[in-house]
């Protein structure tokens, strides 16, 4: 299959499926053909806990209101687990949400999706490969002690133009692309907006509510001749929402990156980029006739220069720098008579070195080091704090004053023994660092007022190690395939909030949290098919995960709230013909961890739960079977048309998106839990015309 039919094909490159580094780091200009390689891509494949996302795959599977979503698909993953119903936040072996990093085109991209997580701000019109790394990343990725998401976006066509146009239940979208100088540059916008809004103004009880988002990627390419080319790619996500009056926030992501790529030879190439992105939140609430708002947001500004050296066919090496300034703010708000705000700002530099080492035809090594060093910058307030969270010493620092200086080293080792042709071993071990945590807002799932903190005088990094086994066997003519994996991964530095504080108790974030260490462990296991009309895969992903953190849970292990014991996913897509595929998916996961009152107590009128251990109760388990069909047909030599309909949550389940506790008004010495569902079945139609 072609990732895109031009007309006049330049210098193809071969590269595999949704092989997101070997897209980026090679020629963008050139033409290239997208090998399906399937189960010897698992097979050969050195990064252990690397999972490549196949764009054309992800387009026939179902979709909630007909909208494509890359982070969804990630979610049907071994060892991935969706944030929440219909989020498009997810969890990867134990981590957080927050514990994620997403790049697109290098660029940071923070709590990317739209209407609370229920669509990513990713539109798969741009894209042209992703890469999950789920802990094991080569040494040039670090900034998420969890996983990282590397995303590339897709280039224009370089010889004629084509625009695509789609609607669905939800949202409209736009394609258009083309060559700007024919076999020389290229375009491509795509953009996307939801209608909602436009159907509630029609109605007397919601005319007043706003609920819109849209988003907007563009892309410009330039070949400057035959040994540099460059580009410049963009994205704007924004949200917006309004309620009766008395609740609205708005959030947005902004990115910008710009690369250059040079060839010094056919062994040596260097890849710079120049990126800058920004995540901003804003929330408003009126009560009566007090009004408050808090707005926060984090901004990077970074330059990334690496070299790939192939000084023969046993190594490939890569070596390179990062530099970033981290500029972040963790809340301003504002209720009269009071307002305050917290902001920082850090000076982060990274290097790596990894030599990507075969020394035979079955051994595949890659090993390699990389080393953060993060500065605080002076500027704001800082302080220290006693062991209750009180203020005991105040610091006034000058603007760009070192403040702290922390430094780690990563080390990355992976082994790859392919056994033979159909079974192949594989061993790693991961140390990773993150300094921007996200502290959560609630259990439930990420949520645009959740306050971001990053390292300081007092907050440290979270430091990740993770080993991992893992084996994939093969049918002699790999129509079957199956992969499993163990690991083990120890945290330092995991922060949650202490008992009774909430986002808004203090502007100071260092009052709010308290810091300890993080564990989790399980197995993965997925089995493929791989050919014939009938695809697809059946995932199974046993784990825990548990934190222990001191003046929590009494001190001791205590379950973490993205715990899941059991994971069940299973994905089948059937082409029926030339013109009709069906496809289904069923996933199972145990209930999420939440801390419910073991007392109450009332005191003149008001009352009081006590809460015994941290997420010491479950909420039911979770389950849902989504069906799709998409039938397309050539109206004619120019034009393709594709309906898609399907039904999310067939079998109309339940799930809970959150658990209440309240007073039981029929039993006053007793408490009852009540269950918020966000979706029961939900039909999905989408009409999309190519040309």
């Amino acid at each position: 299959m072609r990732a895109e039919a031009q007309s006049r094909p330049r210098r193809p490159i071969i590269v595999a499926a949704s092989d997101t580094s070997n897209a980026i780091e090679a020629d963008t200009l050139q033409d290239v053909v997208v090998t399906s390689a399937g189960v010897n891509r698992r097979l050969s494949q050195k990064q252990a806990g690397a999972e490549k996302i196949d764009m054309k795959e992800l387009s026939s599977l179902p979709a909630i209101f007909g909208e494509r979503d890359v982070m969804k698909s990630i979610q049907l993953l071994p060892g991935v687990k969706s944030d929440g119903d219909g989020s498009s936040g997810y969890q990867v072996r134990g981590g957080t949400t927050s514990q994620n990093i997403v790049l697109l085109d290098n660029a940071i991209v923070y709590n990317s999706g739209h209407l609370m997580g229920l669509f990513s701000s990713f539109n798969d019109d741009a894209l042209a490969a992703a890469t999950l790394y789920k802990g094991n990343s080569p040494a040039r990725l670090g900034g998420g002690v969890s996983s990282v998401f590397e995303i590339g976006s897709r280039q224009g066509n370089l010889f004629n133009h084509h625009v695509s146009a789609g609607v669905g239940l939800l949202a409209a979208r736009l394609a258009v692309e083309g060559p700007i100088r024919e076999g020389e540059s290229s375009y491509l916008v795509a953009a996307r907006r939801s209608y909602l809004d436009l159907f509630l103004r029609m109605t007397d009880n919601y005319s007043d509510t706003k609920l819109n988002f849209y988003d907007v990627n563009a892309k410009l390419a330039w070949r400057l001749g035959e040994k540099d080319n460059l580009s410049l790619s963009f994205i704007r996500a924004s949200d917006e929402m309004e309620m009766l009056h008395a609740l609205s926030m708005e959030w947005s992501n902004m990115a910008a990156s710009l690369r250059w790529f040079h060839t010094f030879s056919p062994s040596v190439f260097l890849t710079t980029w120049l990126t800058a992105s920004k995540y901003t939140s804003d929330a408003g609430m009126k009560m009566a006739s007090d009004a408050y708002t808090i707005n926060g947001f984090v901004r990077h500004a970074a330059l990334n220069v690496n070299l790939n050296w192939t000084p023969s066919e046993a190594h490939r090496i890569q070596c390179g720098w990062q530099s970033q300034l981290v500029d972040l703010r963790s809340a301003e708000w504002e209720a009269a008579p009071v307002k305050e705000r917290e902001q920082r700002s850090a000076w982060q530099n990274d290097a790596w070195l990894q030599d990507d080492w075969t020394p035979s035809e079955q051994l595949q090594i890659g090993y390699g080091l990389r080393l953060n060093v993060f500065t605080v910058l002076g500027g704001p307030q800082y302080y220290q704090i006693d062991d209750e969270g009180e203020i005991v010493k105040r610091y006034d620092t000058e603007s760009g004053q070192n403040v702290k200086t922390r430094v780690y080293f990563e080390p990355r080792l992976n082994v790859n023994f392919n056994v033979n042709d159909e079974l192949s071993l594989k061993a790693a071990y991961t140390r990773t660092s993150q300094n921007i945590h996200a502290i959560r807002t609630s259990t439930a799932t990420a949520m645009p007022i959740d306050r971001y903190t990053m390292t300081s005088n007092i907050v440290r990094p979270m430091l990740a190690n993770q080993v991992s086994l893992g084996a994939t066997i093969a049918t002699a003519r790999h129509d079957y395939d199956l992969a499993a994996e163990v690991y083990y991964k120890h945290i330092d530095n995991v922060y949650d909030y202490r008992d009774g504080m909430t986002w808004m108790s203090w502007i100071e974030m260092e009052r709010l949290i308290l810091g300890g260490k993080g564990r989790s462990y399980g197995a993965e296991i997925c089995l493929h098919k791989n050919d014939g009309p009938l695809t697809g895969w059946i995932s199974y992903t046993l784990s825990w995960s548990e934190n222990k953190i001191k003046g929590i849970s009494n001190d001791d292990w205590y379950t973490a709230s993205n715990d899941r014991r059991h994971d069940f996913s299973i994905v089948g897509t059937y082409a029926l013909n030339m013109a009709w595929t069906l496809s289904a998916t069923w996933v199972f996961n145990t209930g999420q961890a939440l801390t419910a009152p073991s007392a109450k107590y009332d005191n003149m009128g008001d009352t009081f739960y006590y809460y015994a251990k941290r997420n010491g109760y479950r909420a039911p388990a979770y389950h849902r079977l989504d069906i799709s069909a998409t039938h397309k047909k050539q109206l004619s030599a120019k034009v393709e048309r594709q309906l898609s309909f399907g039904f999310y949550n067939i079998y109309n389940r339940k799930n809970p998106y959150m658990v209440i506790f309240e007073n039981d008004d029929d039993k006053p010495s007793g408490t009852k839990a009540t269950k918020v569902s966000l979706f029961g079945l939900v039909p999905s139609i989408s009409y999309l015309v190519k040309f």
